[in-house]
């Protein structure tokens, strides 16, 4: 089997396995009580991953360059950024639901270079002149696994959405102090009324949303189960606000909250450095470090909104909702910059597929 065999049947494996990894992520979901299931997804995002690390690098044997020419190159490694970026967060978090929301995406940009990009766009060709530098390594694999950091803590942001169903809960713990589940729209209930501020604080500060307190009647002393509910401020507002989260939904909530913050926070000093490691090779390939070329422009806006994230988190104080919704535009962003500018724009950056 020669190199170029080899690049077509381990492109395709990626594919098949992480395809099979995705249904078996959200059948561990649908039915967590299967055993199995979480290792094995585990194991199929890391088998992905040395699939594409190996594809990756027969690819630069053959050429002789770093294998981040082209589209249909910078596809692969972006999924292999985001499996390898997956397996820390699924380590970190102790949680395989990270596999639910990552293992599609992953999936989706193998199917995308190996079934959808022209096969005259997945061929290694010589470079171009302006790419034979060793900026293409630096600049373009350090910008390349800051998208990869991005979208996954973006996409951990929006599976907090939906685990809170849009519930304006603020979560302490994730990026200042420590602390349970605090909303100033949550009071302890009990049996459909309210108990004192005094059992009140205990709920609160007790971290998972449920306290147990001691009631004397006539001399004699029950424990008693109490949850948090929230109150309802205006009788017209959403149905959701009447409907309080579990402890395991606000556990998981805090857990998707502070894993994607530090993966972001890993990803923002890798968008850094990659634009500014861009900027000086633009300076030696065209004489100019900023040209407000439409993909500069892009990551421009890319590192906007992550730094207003990690400004409203770190200074202002934000957690839960507000940021997660942050987030989840920042993901959308990444993705216009990354490929929708290449794709459709017209610059230095440009693919040029569509126009």
């Amino acid at each position: 089997m020669n190199l170029l065999q080899l690049q077509s049947w381990l492109d395709n494996t990626s594919f098949a396995v992480l395809f099979a990894t995705m249904l078996i992520y959200w059948s561990g979901a649908a039915f967590p009580n299967l055993p199995y299931l979480p290792a094995l997804g585990t194991a199929g995002m890391a088998i992905a991953n040395l699939c594409i690390a190996t594809m990756l690098g027969a690819r630069w044997l053959e050429a002789g360059y770093f294998p981040l020419s082209n589209l249909y190159e910078s596809l692969f490694f972006l999924a292999w950024g985001i499996t390898t970026i997956h397996l820390i967060a699924e380590n970190s978090s102790r949680s395989r639901l990270v596999g639910v929301a990552t293992a599609p995406v992953a999936m989706s940009i193998t199917a995308f270079a190996t079934l959808t990009l022209p096969s005259e766009m997945q061929v290694a060709e010589p470079l171009v002149p302006a790419l034979k530098s060793n900026w293409l390594m630096m600049h373009v694999s350090v910008m390349m696994l800051s998208y990869s950091a991005l979208m996954v803590g973006s996409l951990l942001a929006i599976a907090f959405l939906v685990v809170t169903r849009g519930q304006d809960i603020q979560l302490q713990g994730s990026s200042v102090g420590t602390g349970g589940y605090r909303s100033k729209d949550y009071r302890l209930q009990k049996a459909g009324e309210l108990v004192s501020p005094s059992q009140a604080m205990i709920a609160e500060n007790n971290g998972n949303g449920v306290a147990r307190y001691e009631s004397n009647n006539n001399g004699k002393t029950a424990v008693l189960d109490s949850v948090l509910v929230p109150t309802i401020q205006n009788p017209k507002s959403d149905i959701q606000n009447s409907q309080p989260l579990s402890p395991q939904r606000l556990s998981l909530a805090e857990t998707l909250d502070n894993i994607s913050y530090r993966i972001i926070g890993l990803g923002f000093p890798l968008l850094t450095i990659g634009i500014i490691a861009g900027a000086v090779w633009a300076n030696e390939a065209w004489g100019s470090y900023w040209s407000w070329d439409p993909k500069e422009t892009w990551a421009l806006i890319t590192w906007l909104v992550f730094a207003a994230y990690l400004h409203a988190r770190i200074t202002r104080g934000w957690q839960g909702r507000r940021p997660a919704i942050l987030a989840a535009s920042g993901f959308v962003v990444v993705w216009i910059c990354y490929l929708g500018v290449n794709l459709l724009g017209k610059g230095l950056h440009s693919y040029g597929w569509f126009f």
